[in-house]
């Protein structure tokens, strides 16, 4: 029989899973630094396409054209590396936990990056070239779009943010019911006040702008009712199960 852990044992565990994370970001950050510029320009095709002729981006600092593509790569590496980094994070956790638990836990954990992927490709996809079109068919007469280059990326980096955390719904619904925090039922009769709450959330977290607050709370809604569709059908199961085993007993 194996000795339990102890809590140095597991500071030590601990360690060696962020140790290994911020390996397999460094590791990514290598393959990718050599091609910064070249992800930069990808980047800032959605607002470059629909800039006026005859205008561009400008770096407004000495040093922004070297450090806002070093620092796009760098958050880039961190974002492919989510999957190492939730395996970690399982891989320390997952001991402690039931064998049903582990049934859940893992396919969320999956499907959480699957998810955050989602948001940021439905932000550079969908939600950037229409609210780029949108500002630069707005500007007063006589005014030159110019934009810096470190303020374009400050300001994508919060889209992508907002449209990666906004698009975790469904597993935060799936944890909160799981854990007995709330209920599908209960969810679906304030469905209401969280649809107004949706569009809160996409003001705050978006631009002040009609589109792009609408583009984050549409699929905010259409996500709660996903996540609410799967939680009532992990409860129907939970349930289900509950009654084969009493029948057992």
């Amino acid at each position: 029989m194996s000795q339990p852990l102890t809590l140095f044992d597991h500071l030590i565990e601990l360690r060696s899973r962020l140790l290994k994370s911020i390996l397999a970001v460094l590791i990514i950050f290598c393959g990718l630094v050599y091609f910064a510029q070249d992800i930069y320009q990808f980047i800032a095709k959605p607002l470059l396409d629909v800039l006026p002729e005859g205008t561009q981006m400008i770096a407004t600092e000495v040093a922004s054209p070297f450090f806002a593509p070093f620092k796009l790569t760098m958050i880039l590496s961190l974002f492919l590396a989510i999957p190492c980094i939730l395996f970690q994070i399982w891989a320390f956790i997952a001991p402690g936990l039931y064998q049903n638990e582990k049934r859940l836990i893992a396919p969320l954990m999956f499907g959480s990056s699957l998810l955050f992927y989602a948001g940021v490709a439905f932000a550079y996809f969908v939600v950037f070239p229409l609210a780029f079109a949108f500002f630069t068919s707005v500007a007063p007469e006589g005014v030159t779009i110019a934009t810096d280059i470190s303020s374009y990326l400050d300001f994508i980096l919060k889209i992508f943010f907002a449209f990666g955390l906004a698009f975790e719904i469904p597993i935060a619904i799936i944890l909160l019911c799981w854990t007995g925090v709330t209920t599908p039922e209960s969810l679906k009769a304030k469905r209401p006040y969280i649809i107004v709450g949706a569009f809160v959330i996409g003001m705050l977290l978006t631009p002040p702008d009609v589109i792009s607050q609408t583009l984050l709370a549409l699929p905010m809604l259409l996500l709660f009712e996903l996540g609410v569709v799967i939680a009532s059908m992990q409860n129907k199961k939970k349930k289900d199960n509950s009654k084969q085993e009493s029948i057992h007993d």
